[in-house]
């Protein structure tokens, strides 16, 4: 269901999370363990930002991309003054935090992401 805005409503969670930059318990979320083909989208929004073959187990209890579709993610500095946090550049949402230098793969990147703020779109013909 759509606010006044034209974005999708939010339940109390996923505001804490996605409006207020909040953090779901790791391994809690269902986009964790989820190996299906397809296109991660914002919650908020529902503009597209992973693509599945991005996704990597990373072992840390949030979905972990080595990159994002061009362009949906924008990247700045955290509150903390250390991390740097990343919005979907289409809404402004909380989406987590990005690293690098963990060698997790070949592109030194690791998207950290909560799964609350994501929907997935799985590729058609292609069950999840």
């Amino acid at each position: 269901m759509k606010d006044g805005k034209g974005l999708n409503r939010l339940s109390a969670e996923e505001e804490r999370v996605i409006l207020h930059k909040g953090t779901e318990p790791p391994f809690s979320g269902e986009h964790v363990h989820n190996k299906g083909r397809g296109t991660y989208i914002c919650r908020r929004c529902n503009s597209p930002l992973f693509r599945s073959d991005a996704k990597f187990d990373s072992g840390t209890g949030w979905p972990s991309f080595d990159n994002a579709i061009q362009g949906a993610v924008r990247k700045k500095k955290d509150e903390d003054g250390i991390r740097t946090e990343i919005v979907c550049a289409s809404c402004g949402a909380h989406l987590g935090h990005v690293f690098r230098g963990e060698y997790f793969t070949q592109k030194n990147t690791r998207h950290c992401v909560n799964s609350i703020c994501l929907s997935f779109k799985p590729e058609k013909g292609v069950k999840r």
